[in-house]
């Protein structure tokens, strides 16, 4: 096995997470163009533009979804409505709901808008209406009825000072509202499907309308009327008027007329000129479809465009796609800016890439690949394999890596060191069936291996050059075909040295192959043991071994030298879907369809640390080249990129633990200087009860220990005397230690009200801790002063019989009667109810007491028994009886230092606390 004279892995922390944050939905950029408004079912999401992070999110208490949300043009107020018919106004930048109010549509909300002054909110209804707010007198100041079905496209004429609304519902026709009368003024009819957007000149003159009919209407709003239907072959769902102050001479605006720009179904920006109703400018997209195939799904086309917005600030575009992306083009040449994933619908694997693993390549349930760059989020979406891409590997240098798909196929992609664009350079097409995994050389990017649901292993050689011209791709040919396996081929890896191939298939086995002979494939060996499909197979970077997990929920690791299994990993609860090595080789990660990934020490055979990763399967799994980091993706959609915090974490501990000791250092000096408040907050901050406890028996062994102890006390915060008393209830489980917790309980319950010491953290529990123990306590010494007594007793007796006549009168001077009191009383309805228990807990010599003591007891009046003489049963303490002056002034010292030990716990009675009868009150309560 490896040398593992290293620092093992100890733990990971999240160190970001890429996560869904639109799912669909109404889309909103903010009036100062830094921030993203979009849904995602109950909440809506506020993403940072310049780092492509989820700032602020609102929610809806019910967690009903949001249908529509409006925000204001001054960037103040954010409103939105959910199924629950409720609309709420938001501080969007704190997440604070400000108000909240019912929509009185019967029906949810579809559509919501404000005009230019932030005043007046409108809100079209499922129900046919339409209602406009004053929010800042919060009233409803009109409802709008007359059309027909879903209102789902409300907007506010650009100049306030019509005070006009337009709307559209299902029956396609453009309606005028006119807020003065609240009449609906004239209805624009040209469309035959459902009107997606409108957009208005500058000066409120002209407007341009889009639908699904393939048409836009350029209208002129003076006259009402339908100046030009340009048709524009495709469903379009958004348009936007191009300003007409800029040189936009490169997307072919070459005149002052009006000029605007389409999305639709086709996934293409296209620029048309009004007057002559003529397309000017398309975008090109590459795609790996023909021209009747794309005809044939246009209305599936995953790039198809469903929201266009314009930020004229900035001369830029967006525009969202119906697989949730959003993405910034920059005018005038509609270049791409940026792009980002509001939905990666389920991660199927990860890698990292790039230059100091700056970027990751992600193959989600889609046919595109996503790269995200890490700083930034932004992603670069992968057109060119038609179906889902199930696997990624990626070559040493990190700029190139292989993705394979249900398509059949296999492609090598190359990222530009300097821009970080990514192209696919090669392209190969041999398998039968769908290819679930691929691997890449280790030592230079010369060959790959994939493996398929045809049971076959393919080896394909890369070209020395992987640079392609005019955009042609390398066709890649198999110099080795394999049939490897009786079931599909799950995973391959490729030794270090590139010369043994290992695979693992859904038929339980592993197989080890040679891959040093020209143009063929040899096996040397199968690995038996999994009940189950085997999932991953992996090389240990420095030994001889082989990882293998599987769907029995094991990991194993294999000799190469014999096909022995050296060791097994036990503890996921479901099929174990990655594994891969890290600590140069001496520690495992494994992810499983639990959720989990746990990290594993070979050595030792024990799970290190367990993380909770994600809430579904965790398909994707990788470490970065430095070893300092891993990045999982899961089937719930999130992408997490983990830390290393080992080194992290040792440096704290051993800072901790120098501080430690210097602290120590100091609490000794300060004890010599007698410096003890200094000391005994010092010992509390480093929250060690024995460190305390040293100082409190310190300053009990000066004179006059109980002022000092009561004024030391006293001068403590109120966090301090809170630790003290929660160590209190610990020292006072231990005989030896119950004297100077309650000294310290005496000066806390003496000079602190109830009110205040109820107040204290966990104070009730510490309290009711106290007592039973106290109990205890005070019986035993009660048992040991009673059996003192008798033993005192039996000895004067005894030596007054045996003496001379002439000591007769010392005799009658010496005090032999009991005790007036007993020392102390205990309540007897406590004692009758737990006597037995007691009894039990005391000393085998205290069951064994004379009779005629307890006798001499039963004897006396119960009307001596005072309220103040009882052992208050709600704080744990006792009053010390009168005659505790007697306490011990006739013991001989032979029988005193037999009992030396019990005897020196009778001095716990001098210090136990006397509860006033309004702390006894306070207590019971």
């Amino acid at each position: 096995m490896a040398n593992t004279n290293l620092q093992f892995k100890t733990n990971y922390v999240v160190e970001s997470k890429i996560e869904p944050f639109y799912k669909g939905g109404k889309v909103k950029i903010s009036k100062d163009e830094k921030y993203i408004f979009c849904t995602c079912e109950s909440r809506v999401n506020v993403l940072e533009i310049s780092t492509g992070k989820i700032v602020h999110s609102v929610q809806h208490d019910d967690q009903e979804d949001i249908t529509s949300f409006a925000l204001s043009c001054d960037d103040e107020m954010l409103v939105t409505a959910s199924r629950a018919l409720l609309l709420k106004q938001w501080d969007w930048r704190e997440a604070q709901c400000t108000r909240s109010w019912r929509a009185i549509h019967t029906v949810p909300v579809a559509s919501m808008t404000f005009d230019s002054t932030s005043t007046l909110l409108a809100t079209g209804g499922c129900d046919g209406t339409i209602k406009l707010w004053d929010v800042l007198k919060q009233y409803c100041t009109h409802n709008l009825k007359g059309s027909s079905g879903v209102v789902h496209l409300v907007q506010f004429h650009p100049d306030i000072s019509k005070l006009q609304l337009f709307s559209s519902s299902l029956d396609c026709g453009i309606r005028v509202w006119d807020l003065r009368s609240s009449q609906c003024v004239c209805v624009l009819q040209s469309h035959y499907s459902a009107v997606t957007s409108l957009s208005f000149s500058p000066d409120g003159g002209t407007m341009v309308s889009s639908g699904r009919d393939k048409i836009c209407t350029v209208w002129d709003l003076k006259t009402q009327k339908a100046t030009r239907t340009v048709p524009v072959y495709e469903a379009v769902e958004g348009v936007v008027l191009l300003p007409d102050d800029e040189d936009l001479s490169e997307i072919g605006v070459k005149s002052k007329d009006l000029h605007f720009i389409t999305a639709g179904s086709k996934g293409v920006l296209r620029v048309w000129e009004a007057s002559t109703a003529r397309c000017v400018y398309a975008q090109t997209l590459h795609s790996t479809l023909t021209e009747e195939e794309e005809e044939k799904d246009d209305d599936n086309d995953p790039r198809s465009l469903t929201y266009l917005l314009l930020l004229p600030a900035s001369s830029r575009l967006a525009t969202v796609t119906a697989e949730h992306n959003i993405v910034l083009y920059q005018l005038p040449g509609l270049t791409t800016q940026q792009q980002f994933v509001g939905y990666n619908d389920e991660v199927l694997d990860v890698k990292f890439l790039g230059k100091g693993d700056s970027h990751i390549v992600v193959a989600t349930n889609s046919c595109q690949l996503k790269v995200f760059e890490l700083l930034t989020n932004s992603c670069q979406i992968l057109y060119g394999h038609t179906d889902t891409v199930l696997s990624l590997d990626v070559f040493k240098k990190g700029l190139v890596f292989a993705s394979c798909a249900k398509d059949r196929s296999v492609r090598v992609w190359q990222m530009d060191s300097d821009s970080g664009q990514v192209h696919c350079v090669a392209h190969g097409s041999n398998h039968t069936n769908a290819v679930g995994s691929i691997t890449c050389s280790r030592m230079k990017a010369s060959f790959v291996v994939s493996g398929s649901q045809d049971c076959t292993l393919k080896v394909w050689d890369l070209p020395a050059d992987l640079s392609t011209t005019s955009g042609d791709l390398h066709r890649l040919t198999p110099r080795a075909t394999e049939k490897a396996h009786d079931k599909d081929v799950n995973s391959v890896a490729v030794s270090p040295n590139d010369k043994l191939l290992a695979s693992g298939s859904q038929d339980r086995t592993a197989k080890l192959w040679s891959l040093a002979a020209e143009g063929s494939v040899g096996m040397l060996g199968v690995f038996r043991g999994h009940r189950r499909g085997v999932w991953a197979v992996c090389f240990s970077p420095i030994d001889q071994v082989l990882a293998t997990s599987s769907a029995d929920g094991a990991t194993k690791l294999w000799s190469l030298q014999d096909f022995s299994c050296l060791k097994t990993f036990e503890g996921h609860d479901a099929s174990v879907l990655k594994v891969i090595f890290v600590s140069r080789g001496t520690q495992l990660l494994t992810s499983g369809s639990d959720g989990l990934v746990k990290l594993w020490t070979i050595k030792t055979n024990e799970c290190v640390k367990t993380l909770d990763a994600h809430q579904d399967k965790v398909w994707g799994l990788h470490g970065s080249r430095k070893d300092d980091k891993m990045v999982t993706g899961s089937a719930d959609s999130n992408i997490t990129l983990w830390m290393d915090v080992t080194e992290v974490e040792l440096a704290e501990e051993q800072a901790k633990q120098e501080d430690q000791i210097l602290k120590q250092q100091e609490l000794s000096n300060l004890l010599h200087e007698k410096k003890y408040l200094k000391a005994l907050g010092l010992a509390i901050s480093l929250d060690q009860p024995r460190t305390v406890l040293t100082v409190i028996k310190a300053i009990r062994q000066v004179e006059d220990s109980h002022k000092l102890l009561e004024r030391t006390v006293l001068k403590l915060r109120v966090d301090q005397k809170e630790s003290l008393l929660r160590y209190c209830a610990v020292w006072n489980t231990n005989a030896r230690n119950c004297q100077d917790a309650q000294a310290v309980l005496q000066v806390l319950l003496t000079h602190l009200p109830p009110e205040e010491l109820l107040q204290y953290q966990g104070a009730r529990t510490h309290l009711e801790g106290l007592i039973p123990y106290t109990e205890r306590h005070m019986q035993r010494i009660g048992n040991l002063l009673q059996a003192s007594m008798f033993l005192n007793y039996m000895w004067q007796k005894m030596r007054v019989a045996g003496a001379p006549s002439s000591m007769n009168q010392d005799d009658d001077d010496m005090d032999t009667s009991p005790l007036a009191q007993p020392f102390f009383l205990i309540d007897k309805e406590r004692g009758m109810d737990g006597g037995d228990e007691e009894k039990q807990d005391g000393d085998d010599s205290d069951e064994n007491q004379n009779d005629a003591v307890k006798e001499k007891e039963e004897e006396e009046d119960d009307d001596e028994v005072s309220a103040s003489n009882k052992a208050s049963i709600h704080t744990g303490s006792v009053e010390s009886g009168a005659s505790s002056k007697t306490n011990g002034n006739h013991h001989h010292e032979s029988e005193q230092s037999s009992e030396e030990e019990d005897l020196e716990e009778v001095n716990v009675m001098k210090c136990l606390p006397v509860p006033s009868a309004r702390q006894r009150q306070t207590f019971a309560t």
